[in-house]
């Protein structure tokens, strides 16, 4: 009972299927004739006609009045232009500026020459100067010459007085030399003597020491500054000749 109830549904659908397929074959139904037998629907042509509105028409205002331009005030009237005035100052104007400008050259000009003047006496001194200075320095160069000349003369005669006086002692070697500082007054005497410079041996230092305190009195130049210059101390470098020999 329970399986009939649940196919009933099926059964049916089934049993209405072979029923509709039977019915057709009895009625030869040919799809192919129907198709072809199918009419071709006639075309209609249609206009389509819009109906409008008919436009209100617009009425315009009238143009509005345009008030009149306003009345241009009269122009004031011009003075009249003094030409033959105006020709003079501009003449009178000219004229004051060419005169300041020629005051002004003027003016330039002669502070050129002025100041060419003075470079000109700036130049004459200088040169006048020079020329003296010149002058100063060859005499005094004329001057030290003739008293390096005097003085050169009064140490050879220093030397050879202590030569003289010199006694050589056994010792003595050839190129042994001592230098001695004297210190003398104006009229030549010896006031000290010291070695500066020593030779190495001590008798030939003493020997030159002792020859310089024999003379005892060396002959300067009467003349006070060049005494003062070149013999107020004497230096002098003992190198005896017969030494050399």
């Amino acid at each position: 009972m329970y399986v009939l109830r649940q196919y009933t549904l099926p059964l049916l659908l089934a049993f209405s299927l072979h029923v509709a397929a039977a019915w057709a074959l009895y009625q030869g139904w040919h799809p192919q004739r129907q198709i072809a037998d199918f009419k071709k629907p006639r075309a209609v042509v249609a206009n389509l006609i819009v109906m409008e509105a008919k436009a209100t028409p617009v009425v315009k205002p009238p143009p509005a009045k345009q008030a009149p331009p306003p009345a241009k005030p009269p122009e004031p009237t011009k003075p009249k232009v003094d030409t033959a005035a105006q020709q003079r100052k501009a003449e009178e104007a000219a004229r004051k500026a060419a005169e300041r400008a020629a005051a002004e050259k003027a003016a330039e000009q002669a502070r050129k020459e002025r100041e060419r003047q003075e470079r000109l006496a700036r130049l004459s001194e200088l040169a006048n100067s020079s020329f003296d200075q010149a002058i100063a320095e060859e005499s005094a160069s004329l001057q030290a010459g003739t008293e390096e000349m005097v003085a050169q003369s009064y140490r050879l005669g220093i030397y050879q007085e202590i030569l003289q006086n010199w006694s050589r002692p056994p010792s003595a070697r050839n190129g042994m030399q001592a230098t001695l500082v004297m210190e003398l007054i104006p009229n030549g005497e010896v006031v000290s003597v010291t070695i500066t410079e020593s030779s190495g041996n001590a008798a030939f230092d003493r020997s030159a020491e002792q020859a310089v305190r024999r003379v005892g009195r060396f002959a300067v130049p009467e003349e006070n500054h060049i005494f003062e210059r070149h013999f107020r101390k004497v230096y002098l470098l003992f190198q005896p000749e017969d030494l050399l020999r």
